[in-house]
């Protein structure tokens, strides 16, 4: 019990009691409670009351200088978030929330039978922390790494309860009990009524695992897959030609593992231990260089409640989606899947929406999945990317062409698998260095070159009136200032000429 207290004893949990009344009860519950059980870290602090918890949480939000946002009116829930650099938050700004609702039901003990696992039915008096409160036996449940459901109709009161249930098990390693997995297949064709928000938003925790594959692979075997990412379930078995070594379900698991892989070792702080083998030894060696660079790159979320580590799962997930519809075998019997990316871009852009992503976020997915072909068609021959080849791609890809290069990495690992010959792999990682090198060390001369010319200056010189006509010029120009061909305005206007004729 002490070092169960040792782990509760965080400072802004010591400081939220401080300021607790204490004329009424008022207990932690949940995650905070689980979280101290298993010696792991948790920053999100659940309190209820039989009192009116949304007063209560506006108090204690006016004392902290927190944000307040009701989360429920009508079942009494708010939320309280600090800034990142409260002195008050864990290093790096990882606290997630602070909630306040009322007992949903007559008492503490109701209110915990009616939560979703026994392990999150736990609670402790705040001002009596050595007690703890544990009707359903959610600690021994614990103990014996068994993950139990709270009542019979825990899964059908609330089905998106079926992805919380997956996630646990997989990050806490956990045994998912023979009842509760019968509550799951009896509760699984009720996904569709989940509202879009909670759906994405619990898929997104599982993107944001550590291993999201393996999450993946148990709700399609629990046949909730089909209803969460209907075009994903459907590539089991679409077989493949060499150099492809696996069908097009594996090959987007595999792909999804070595994408973690890559951000883990590109994108985080450098550990010898993710190098060890020659493959990623030869990717830190080549690209280690851009480590700040690329852990800054997954700070800049396109949605403050998304990571963006979770968005290019999602992209790499959807990254051949359109390979079902595209499978076609040749007069010497090669399968081709032409086209796979521009239909697997409409399939994740109409996921997107269903899941009620945002605009950017969509727009983002869409350009992945669009061009995740084009890294590895400029490694394929022995000669490497044109000034002009790159300055195109990043023209079309913009930003979003660093996840490219990032998730082009993954896809050719996974494609070939343990047959990878070594200068294929070195090859493609020398295309991507020069995109990375391009876009973080050169970008004004290799991406954005300063105009020399600009559209009105170009209709006067070549009598043209406004049309799409002169942005093509006026790119055409920009693709030879990259490429050396063109220095002065003269010489763009000449140029422009030509292009114009030949348009």
């Amino acid at each position: 019990m002490e070092e169960f207290l040792a782990r509760l004893n965080q400072p802004l949990l010591k400081r939220i009691i401080s300021l607790l009344p204490g004329d009424e009860p008022i207990y932690l519950v949940g995650g905070a409670i689980r979280d101290a059980l298993l010696n792991r870290p948790n920053y999100d602090l659940d309190f209820v009351t039989p009192g009116n918890a949304m007063k209560l949480a506006r108090q204690i939000g006016n004392q902290l200088g927190a944000a307040y946002f009701p989360l429920d009116t009508h079942r009494n829930v708010a939320r309280l978030m600090l800034k990142p650099d409260d002195p008050l938050v864990v290093p790096g700004g990882c606290l997630a929330r602070i909630d306040f609702s009322s007992f949903q039901g007559m008492d503490l003990v109701s209110d915990l039978q009616g939560r979703d696992f026994t392990m999150n039915a736990l609670a402790v008096e705040v001002h009596n922390l050595q007690t703890l409160v544990d009707p359903l036996n959610g600690a021994a449940d614990l103990v014996s790494k068994r993950l139990r459901t709270c009542s019979p109709l825990s899964m059908l009161n609330d089905p998106v309860r079926i992805l919380r249930a997956v996630r646990f098990s997989v990050d806490l390693e956990l045994n998912i009990h023979a009842e509760t997995l019968k509550h799951i297949r009896q509760a699984v064709g009720k996904l569709p009524e989940v509202s879009a928000e909670r759906l994405r938003d619990e898929l997104f925790r599982i993107l944001l695992q550590a291993h999201p594959s393996t999450s993946l692979r148990i709700l399609d075997k629990l046949n909730a897959l089909e209803h969460i990412l209907p075009e994903i379930g459907v590539l089991k078995n679409i077989q493949q030609s060499p150099p492809h070594v696996m069908d097009v379900w594996e090959h987007t698991m595999d792909s999804l593992v070595r994408l973690e892989n890559l951000v883990d070792v590109l994108a985080a702080e450098y550990d010898p231990d993710k190098v060890a083998n020659l493959t990623m030894g030869l990717l830190a060696l080549r690209l280690g260089r851009y480590r700040e660079y690329l852990m800054n790159h997954f700070k800049i979320a396109l949605n403050p409640d998304r990571p963006h580590r979770g968005l290019i799962i999602l992209a790499g997930l959807y990254h051949d989606a359109g390979k079902l519809k595209t499978q076609t075998v040749d007069e010497k019997g090669k399968i081709r899947f032409i086209n796979h990316e521009q239909i697997g871009s409409k399939a994740v852009e109409k996921r997107g929406k269903a899941l009620k992503l945002s605009n950017l976020e969509i727009e983002r997915l869409v350009k992945i999945v669009n061009h995740h072909v084009r890294p590895s068609l400029l490694s394929h021959t022995e000669e490497l990317p044109s000034r002009k080849a790159i300055y195109r791609f990043f023209r079309d890809t913009g930003i979003a062409g660093v996840d490219i290069c990032l998730l082009s990495l993954a896809d050719i690992l996974a494609t070939y698998g343990p047959t990878l010959p070594q200068e294929r792999w070195s090859r493609h990682l020398e295309v991507v260095r020069m995109m990375l090198s391009a876009w973080w060390e050169d970008r004004t001369g290799s991406i954005y070159p300063r105009p020399i010319i600009n559209g009105d200056e170009l209709m006067e010189a070549l009598s043209l009136s406004p049309s799409p006509t002169v942005g093509y010029l006026l790119d055409g120009i920009r693709e030879a200032q990259v490429a050396g061909d063109v220095h002065s305005r003269e010489e763009a206007i000449s140029l422009a000429r030509t292009l114009y004729q030949e348009y």
